[in-house]
């Protein structure tokens, strides 16, 4: 049995991630995750009688914890999704996004390095760290371009702050201690279990209760997006194949902006769950974002060329799939949308993340 530790683990990404896992028969997941308002046990029931899962509710920060999980289940690798991820979150209030991106990186980053360091052999030779990131920490594209894994760093949120100064440790371990760390960063994904506070499940929940769709600015803004199930087939194979100290850029080439986005998903509500009118009448436009970057584009040639990886969805398919999902698992919905965000949605006029 393969053995991956694996944080952030109940959240979006990092749930779809645990469940293609655990549909190998020789792998165990040990996943810790603090279960914050983003993750979920829910998102794990699937795989919740797994004996091969293992759940562990806690804090990447808390280094006596980690410790612990190393030296108990003694993984051959890490997955590192936990992050705190939304803009608009973290520009009403960063100081989460500094002790869980930062603070927590850095926590794991100093248990792993000691846990590797104590590893003999072939088990030292294969250990591997995978730090999930962002697109976002190379700011924004003019209207050409793409982001490269030699792309300069210039971010423009606390969030992308954050998840940059994160990316740096990542690398000073690399560097300096040897350590077998790599880093992704990758577009935006959807699919199913995604928090409703980003744009395509909030969409959907507010045009199916026929409430205005929000789009910040004139909805120009350009993001390259990936289907979650091609993110974490992207991830294994730069966690497999991939080189300790290297970089891999993840996108699935789909630049769409907000707008047109948003009107392609109201005309498949119109296909898949018809009501009164179209709902692409429910767009409404708000006052842009403080920093929002104009456009995000990926250029994807390395992990495709030298890790031999591919998506598998087009755009239009990839959305289909996830409307079905979220149109099949309202309960679900309801359970995720209660509480804090429930009230948050209220503000008819709130934007959303893209």
């Amino acid at each position: 049995m393969e053995r991956i530790l694996v944080t952030g683990g109940a959240g979006f990404i990092g749930a779809n991630f645990v469940i293609g896992q655990l549909r190998k028969p020789d792998t165990v997941v040990v996943n810790l995750d603090a279960l914050t308002y983003a993750g979920n046990l829910d998102n794990l029931r699937d795989v919740a009688d797994s004996p091969r899962h293992v759940f562990i509710q806690g804090d990447v920060c808390d280094a006596d914890l980690v410790n612990t999980l190393l030296t108990t289940h003694r993984p051959s690798a890490i997955i590192h999704f936990a992050a705190e991820s939304h803009v608009d979150r973290s520009i009403d209030g960063p100081a989460p996004f500094i002790e869980t991106n930062v603070d927590g990186t850095f926590t794991l980053l100093d248990c792993a390095r000691r846990y590797w360091e104590g590893l003999e052999g072939g088990e030292r030779e294969a250990f591997r760290f995978v730090h999930v990131s962002t697109d976002e920490v190379y700011g924004s594209l003019g209207v050409e371009g793409y982001f490269h894994e030699g792309s300069p760093y210039r971010p423009n949120s606390p969030y992308a702050a954050s998840k940059a100064a994160s990316d740096h440790l990542v690398q000073a371990w690399s560097r300096t201690y040897g350590f077998p760390a790599m880093i992704t960063h990758c577009g935006n994904n959807y699919g199913p279990f995604q928090f409703p506070e980003k744009l395509i499940p909030h969409m959907i929940s507010r045009a199916l209760e026929r409430l205005p769709l929000p789009i910040y600015g004139d909805g120009r803004n350009v993001r390259d997006w990936i289907y979650v199930g091609d993110h974490c087939t992207a991830l294994e194979a730069v966690w497999k194949r991939g080189q300790p100290g290297e970089t891999y850029n993840i996108g699935a080439g789909c630049e769409l902006e907000n707008l047109e986005l948003v009107r392609m998903l109201c005309r498949m509500l119109d296909e898949l769950q018809p009501s009164t009118s179209p709902y692409e009448e429910l767009i409404s436009f708000v006052p842009d974002r403080p920093g929002h970057d104009r456009r995000y584009a990926i250029d994807a040639a390395r992990v495709r060329g030298e890790l031999g990886w591919q998506p598998s969805l087009s755009f239009e398919a990839g959305l289909r799939r996830t409307i079905e999902w979220y149109l099949g698992n309202a309960a679900w919905c309801e359970r995720i949308t209660a509480g804090t965000y429930r009230l948050q949605r209220l503000g008819l006029q709130q934007g959303v993340n893209s």
